[in-house]
């Protein structure tokens, strides 16, 4: 099962507190997954597809609790996907027409565009909204590759609200479009987790929280390896051109005209060329503080410059 369909199994079993949340969340299904077909006045036939049972099951609970109303569930096979698709369908009857106005599919002029205010006026009912919309379009990558979370919608007024209505909760999302759908996109754990939190998703919740966290260590363990690794480098690249200093100086003019300091911290480093500064000033007989051995190896450097500069 993919995390998606498990986030959408897990959402499928939250129970709306209010009657005006099981209609707001039965509305966002209806618009996101819905098809109505209209054969004349007030003679509508609704169709509601989806590929993931539990979505299926919570549209017919909804439509017999919320509305009373008959459904038919067709299910087939894809041969090409080896998956199921459900369709409820819900055939023409009096009181559908009253649902669907009342659900805000149908308005004064026909079909409705976006969200209409009055099903998310309660914020209870605002969460309910954007559940039915996962529910019905919603998709969630695994947290183990990248965050990545999306809704979508066939609708660019649907999908604009959606943004603005993930804004009421301090979720900032994005809106593109892709083959012809809209879709509204999350990047980054922080705002998928807060909307898994909204949602009721507390298990798909407590799983991303703990890969997030497994991956911030693995990332902050290969930064400090890396600035290990660099340092090292940098460390090394160092004491190699402080030892072909000191070697030029050997040559010429050898280091016995070097001053004791000197001479004593150059044998130091030839004998300890891995080293770092702090460590090579702790070789020193007494101990020298990192600073000292700094200006002490500048020296050498200078002195190595000229000699190598006389002809």
């Amino acid at each position: 099962m993919s995390f998606t369909a498990e986030v959408k199994d897990e959402l499928s079993r939250v129970e709306p507190k209010r009657g005006c949340c099981r209609k707001a969340e039965l509305a966002a299904l209806v618009r996101i997954e819905g098809t109505l077909h209209i054969s004349g006045p007030d003679r509508y036939r609704l169709e509601v597809a989806t590929e993931t049972a539990p979505v299926a099951r919570i549209v017919i609970k909804l439509l017999h609790a919320v509305y009373g109303l008959k459904t038919e569930l067709t299910v087939r096979r894809s041969v090409l996907h080896k998956t199921n698709n459900y369709l409820i369908t819900v055939p023409t009857q009096p009181n559908l027409s009253a649902a669907l106005r009342e659900l805000k599919v149908l308005g004064p002029d026909g079909l409705s565009g976006g969200v209409d205010g009055s099903l998310v006026k309660r914020d209870c009912c605002a969460v309910a909204y954007l559940r039915g919309a996962f529910l019905g379009g919603g998709f969630v990558a695994d947290p183990h590759g990248d965050f990545h979370f999306e809704l979508t919608s066939e609708g660019e007024h649907l999908a604009e609200d959606l943004v603005m209505l993930m804004g009421r909760f301090g979720i900032e999302a994005r809106l593109t479009r892709r083959r012809g759908l809209f879709a509204v996109y999350l990047k980054g754990a922080e705002p998928i987790v807060t909307f898994l939190a909204l949602a009721g998703a507390h298990q798909a919740l407590l799983r991303t929280e703990d890969v997030r966290i497994v991956k911030s260590m693995r990332n902050d363990v290969n930064r400090l390896v890396n600035a290990e690794i660099a340092n090292q480098a940098k460390t090394a690249e160092a004491a190699l051109g402080q030892i072909e200093a000191i070697k030029a100086l050997a040559a010429t003019p050898g280091l016995e005209s070097l001053p004791p300091a000197l001479r004593e911290l150059a044998a130091l480093r030839l004998e300890n060329p891995e080293v770092s500064l702090r460590e090579l000033g702790a070789l020193a007989e007494p101990a020298l503080s990192k600073s000292a051995v700094y200006h002490r190896v500048r020296r050498i450097e200078e002195l190595a410059e000229k000699a190598r500069s006389e002809p």
